[in-house]
């Protein structure tokens, strides 16, 4: 198998993660491409169409896209267990949309301000995507991921990871101290350090 990705997404990043925590990394290769949605770059076009990553290529030349549909097909495939079991599966998988939600909105965010020229930025667009970001956080504020590392503990690290990449001006730890402090531990792990994103 090969995992399309790049040090700055967020949504690689997750599978990256993923990958190190399960010790995958002898059985899945990894490529780093490059691209903006204003230019496609080295992007895997030709395996995902809309020129998102990752995009996982089977050996048969299937190719998975969308972060979510990726962890879930690892899971399975490799009997992980980070995905529950049985009832407990649908909290789980109604809480990961929303750590999507952060890292969508943040990216666009990202986008508006590196992508877009000054005269034409909307500041007011701005201003509700962060406002979906902390509402979100105030959720995972009131309880964050407990138990054994599962696929919501690498994703919402890897979402507030990427908000101190891109948008660390902007204080989300305020006002978050249990949120910051799980942080500050997942932060810690060795699959989090060597998965950093990097300008």
């Amino acid at each position: 198998m090969k995992l399309y990705t790049s040090p700055t997404t967020p949504f690689g990043c997750k599978i990256a993660v993923l990958l190190h925590e399960r010790d995958l990394l002898g059985r899945v290769a990894v490529e780093m491409v490059a691209g903006t949605p204003l230019d496609a770059g080295s992007l895997p076009v030709a395996h995902n169409p809309l020129g998102k990553i990752p995009v996982l290529v089977l050996e048969d030349g299937t190719a998975i896209y969308d972060s979510r549909v990726i962890s879930r097909f690892l899971d399975d495939h490799f009997a992980l267990g980070v995905y529950p079991m049985g009832a407990a599966l649908w909290p789980a998988l109604a809480r990961e949309p929303a750590i999507d939600g952060i890292i969508e909105a943040a990216v666009t965010m990202a986008y508006e301000v590196r992508l877009r020229p000054e005269n034409l930025r909307f500041d007011g667009w701005l201003t509700a995507k962060w406002a979906k970001i902390t509402r979100a956080l105030d959720m995972f504020e009131a309880a964050p991921p407990t138990g054994d590392i599962n696929m919501e503990h690498i994703a919402l690290a890897c979402a507030l990871s990427y908000l101190d990449f891109r948008h660390d001006a902007r204080g989300w730890r305020d006002g978050r101290p249990r949120l910051a402090a799980w942080q500050a531990e997942m932060a810690a792990r060795q699959s989090m350090r060597d998965t950093q994103p990097i300008a």
